[in-house]
């Protein structure tokens, strides 16, 4: 059956992944427990996880660089695990703020606008630096060292927009495209954009540089988006040739 991607489901699909990406993570933080020094500990243990990652973070160094000691990160939070869930639930309706989880993409654009707006948003929010990027760089972390987080991040995240970006995808490759096709080309698109933010110590050392300028990550966003626009047309009618 020929999927049309017309406004109405369209619109139905920014609205589940708008419900699906307000849910909470895990209740981790007791409403009592919501205190200012809390949340200044989310906001730096944020910070470090975004930076380096589950793994490679320490209670230690979190304690140390919110001047805290171990027994204020098990009285809010309980462990590392759930202060980084903690970190993910705080961070996320921040990432939210910052651009909407279907990236402004407007409905009633040209099918290579919508891919284009939505890679745009995609690439800032991974590359550039401020609070409200932090969701998307822990996001990032996920796809390469995974944790006990991720089933859930998947399900209330990744895959409501891996599927708004597929029906994009669609709408660029054409309705009779394969189901098969168009989520290769909608990972491929996920790639590139992860590549260039799990990849900044290679890159940087590579163009001589300690972090992306604003200039950086605007050409890097048009290069993504240029070519996997000129690589997804004909793409299709090509395989099939």
């Amino acid at each position: 059956m020929k999927i049309f991607l017309t406004k109405s489901p369209y619109l139905i699909h920014l609205f589940q992944i708008i419900v699906l990406n307000t849910c909470s993570l895990v209740n981790v933080i007791n409403a009592k427990k919501m205190t200012a020094k809390a949340e200044y500990i989310l906001k730096i243990a944020g910070e470090i996880f975004a930076a380096q990652g589950f793994r490679r973070t320490t209670v230690r160094e979190i304690c140390k660089r919110c001047k805290v000691n171990l027994a204020a990160i098990n009285y809010y939070f309980g462990d590392k695990e759930q202060l980084y869930l903690a970190c993910l639930k705080y961070y996320q309706p921040l990432a939210a703020q910052k651009a909407s989880f279907y990236f402004g993409v407007d409905p009633d654009a040209k099918p290579k606008e919508k891919l284009g707006t939505y890679i745009q948003n995609f690439i800032y929010r991974l590359l550039e630096e401020d609070r409200q990027t932090l969701f998307g760089k822990l996001l990032a972390h996920e796809f390469f060292e995974p944790t006990g987080a991720l089933d859930t991040l998947i399900e209330e995240s990744i895959k409501p927009s891996f599927s708004f970006l597929s029906l994009l995808a669609r709408e660029v490759l054409g309705d009779n495209c394969p189901v098969k096709i168009v989520e290769l080309c909608a990972m491929s698109i996920v790639g590139q954009c992860i590549y260039f933010r799990n990849a900044q110590p290679v890159i940087f050392r590579l163009r001589n540089k300690d972090k992306y300028s604003e200039e950086d990550i605007r050409e890097i966003a048009e290069h993504i988006i240029n070519f996997s626009l000129k690589a997804m047309d004909n793409y299709f009618t090509e395989q099939q040739a």
